[in-house]
């Protein structure tokens, strides 16, 4: 069976592809050397639609509202351009509330497209750009050492990893800040306490790392100007032993956090990434593996959420679980050595 990959890994080649959600303009050419929080490329889109019920504001069919409309899909209106009239000399005539765009005509109705909101999309990791895709975006890389959340708040930030955590199960609170972390990516314990987020953003931290988050919290980190990356879970659940290795053993190093919101279509995760310096490129991480005996691997699901382990072995056929299903399974072994027995849909492979 084919698993997802988690990616903790000390050092990789990373490749990651940029784009827009709509046709825009690249701003990098291939071959540039990127930070990771340079805009790549850029554009624009209506701000909101306004919708002018033409039929109904004059109370005739839409069939009749048709023909009396004087505008066409594409065309640039100025704010208070009459688009219709009723017949009839106290008729009142139809007019544009604001300038906009006339983006459809039809059914008696006339939607406009107004205002102008711009959309960018940064690097998200400093390297090289590989290939550029005319009008959407471009192909990055770079190498080292990169480490997968399960949930982030869309935001991206580089800065000084500073670490705050002595074991992988501490819980992060308000007095462990100060003044002396202004302007630092901070490595933190568990989060069960909205005035920590707040703490944050007033010193303010550049970013925050934590290996779980309350859900009622999850609104308010939505909200934070700084990006948030949860490692493990939302809830109460320690750092995997694998991340805060990697992790606390690169305090002080400068660092990319770009808490990209999960997308399982996709892919794509929210990361760190800790640029390295190399004399030749390493290998990229597969983002699947076929499950086999001696593979690290994260359980995703209860008893055992969150825990690492390794495979002893592939069971054959289908076991019964306590749950009464039959399904593929695996023996694994714990870090604390307990072993149990997972059905192979509850692993991801951590490398």
């Amino acid at each position: 069976m084919i698993a997802p990959v988690h990616h903790v890994i000390g050092l990789t080649s990373i490749v990651r592809e940029r784009i827009l959600p709509i046709a825009g303009n690249i701003l990098v050419r291939q071959g540039q050397k990127v930070n990771a929080t340079d805009v790549i490329a850029e554009a624009k889109r209506p701000y909101e639609h306004v919708l002018l019920d033409v039929a109904r504001l004059l109370r005739i069919s839409p069939a009749s509202a048709e023909k009396l409309i004087r505008c066409k899909v594409g065309e640039r209106l100025a704010a208070g351009t009459e688009i219709a009239k009723g017949k009839g000399l106290l008729a009142s005539p139809i007019k544009v509330p604001r300038d906009g765009t006339v983006a459809a005509v039809g059914g008696g109705q006339v939607l406009l497209e107004v205002g102008v909101a711009k959309v960018e999309v940064k690097a998200g990791v400093p390297g090289t750009v590989i290939e550029v895709l005319p009008g959407r975006g471009a192909v990055i890389q770079t190498a080292g050492s990169l480490v997968q959340g399960v949930w982030g708040n869309d935001k991206i930030e580089v800065g000084v990893l500073v670490n705050l955590m002595s074991a992988p199960d501490d819980i992060l609170t308000e007095a462990k800040m100060d003044v002396s972390l202004r302007g630092s990516i901070l490595l933190g314990g568990m989060v069960n306490d909205k005035d920590v987020l707040r703490a944050a953003a007033e010193l303010p931290a550049r970013g925050l790392i934590i290996p779980s988050l309350a859900a009622a919290l999850l609104p308010l980190a939505r909200e934070m100007k700084y990006p948030i990356v949860v490692t493990d879970g939302i809830g109460a659940f320690p750092m995997n032993s694998a991340a805060y290795r990697l992790l606390s053993t690169n305090a002080k190093r400068e660092i990319v956090i770009n808490a990209e919101a999960y997308d399982r279509y996709t892919g794509a995760k929210p990361e760190v990434i800790i640029p390295l310096p190399i004399s030749s490129e390493p290998p990229p991480a597969p983002d699947a593996q076929t499950l086999a005996a001696g593979l690290q691997v994260r359980l995703l699901r209860p008893p055992a959420m969150g825990a690492l382990g390794f495979i002893e072995k592939i069971l054959p056929g289908l076991t019964t679980l306590p749950s009464g299903l039959s399904a593929p399974a695996a023996e694994v072994k714990l870090e604390n050595d307990e072993m149990i027995i997972a059905p192979l849909v509850n692993l991801e492979v951590v490398g």
